[in-house]
């Protein structure tokens, strides 16, 4: 019985690239492809480092270059990045140059006054603890997660735009800002000299509140979006087509984002329609709600959530088929309105 792997290094499926259609984002010379794999959950040090290391190795054998981390991701905080960290070293580092990662900082990260909001204090500094959780020498994309209400914007976009220029990143981007926000931002990158590339919001059928201006703002801007939660925490899938099943997220109640009381008859009720339309194009309801959202043409990408390879898989094969007709968008438009 062999107790050493003779080939311990990770061989990436060379045939990778013939898959996907990658998308340009914004007005920018960059092409992102249309998933992403997110390790806001099941990356964690309370989560197997074996599975999160085939889910990821299994995401760059499909084509998904893009993975999206937070300094707070885990549990515990940070931990999601240092998991990255490990199997970059172990296994991604020959291919940095074909990777984009992504970090954030703006939500609550550590204790003090220093350790949340949009000051450069606190940018500069999570920025810097990323790398070196991550192991990495600089970041493709580092957002300002969140819009801190008690910190200037010229503030946070001028960080963003010094964290650029000292070569911690390649490029800026803003998450949950609101299109005023957004429209502001912009502006202020703009004549720094760092231009936005791209903002993360919410999006999926149940929350369409980018639709009321922000993606306005983005075509009109040149700017790109990817969008966290197109399932809705999983509500778009076929687990809760019955009801709440038992050990599901929506059953514990802890879930901030997904619960009980979020998952109504009525609800229920939309996603059994949903369903229907999504058997007759051939799809899962998670496929036909991640095509659904790609087909927004303000959406350059969709990350996507994994514990399991199986559910990336199964999301990859969502881009079969991203063609709406009209009927089709029309009959799921009654369902969600």
């Amino acid at each position: 019985m062999l107790k050493h792997d003779p080939n311990p290094l990770y061989v990436a499926n060379p045939q990778r690239y013939e898959n996907l259609d990658y998308r340009r984002c914004g007005k920018s010379g960059l092409r992102l492809p249309p998933l992403a794999l997110g390790l806001w959950q099941n990356f964690g040090a309370v989560d197997s480092l074996h599975n999160a290391k085939n889910m990821l190795h299994s995401a760059f054998d499909l084509g998904i270059t893009h993975f999206d981390l937070a300094n707070n991701y885990g549990p515990p905080f940070g931990s999601a990045e240092s998991t990255f960290g490990q199997v970059m070293a172990t296994s991604f580092k020959p291919y940095r140059d074909e990777l984009l990662i992504s970090s954030k900082a703006g939500y609550d990260m550590w204790g003090g006054p220093y350790g949340i909001g949009g000051s450069r204090k606190y940018l500069l500094s999570s920025c810097d603890q990323s790398l070196k959780r991550t192991g990495l020498e600089y970041f493709d994309i580092f957002y300002s997660h969140c819009m801190d209400p008690e910190t200037p914007l010229e503030e946070t976009m001028q960080a963003l735009d010094y964290i650029v220029r000292s070569g911690r990143a390649l490029y800026v981007g803003i998450s949950n800002y609101s299109p005023e926000q957004t429209s502001k931002a912009i502006a202020i990158l703009k004549d720094l000299g760092t231009p936005l590339l791209i903002h993360q919001p919410r999006y999926n059928m149940f929350d369409r509140w980018i639709e009321d201006g922000l993606c306005d703002v983005l075509l009109e801007e040149g700017v790109g979006s990817i969008v966290f939660s197109p399932l809705a925490q999983g509500f778009l899938t076929d687990k809760y087509l019955s009801g709440i099943p038992q050990g599901s997220r929506a059953s514990r109640s802890e879930q901030i984002y997904l619960n009980a009381e979020h998952i109504t008859q009525e609800k229920i009720a939309k996603v059994q329609k949903l369903n229907e339309i999504a058997k007759l194009r051939g799809q899962s309801l998670a496929q036909m709600a991640l095509a659904w959202v790609l087909h927004n043409p303000a959406v350059t990408s969709s990350i996507i959530g994994a514990s399991k390879v199986s559910q990336i898989e199964d999301c990859v094969k969502a881009l079969d088929n991203l063609e709406f007709s009209q009927d089709e968008l029309s009959q799921i438009r009654k369902i969600i309105e």
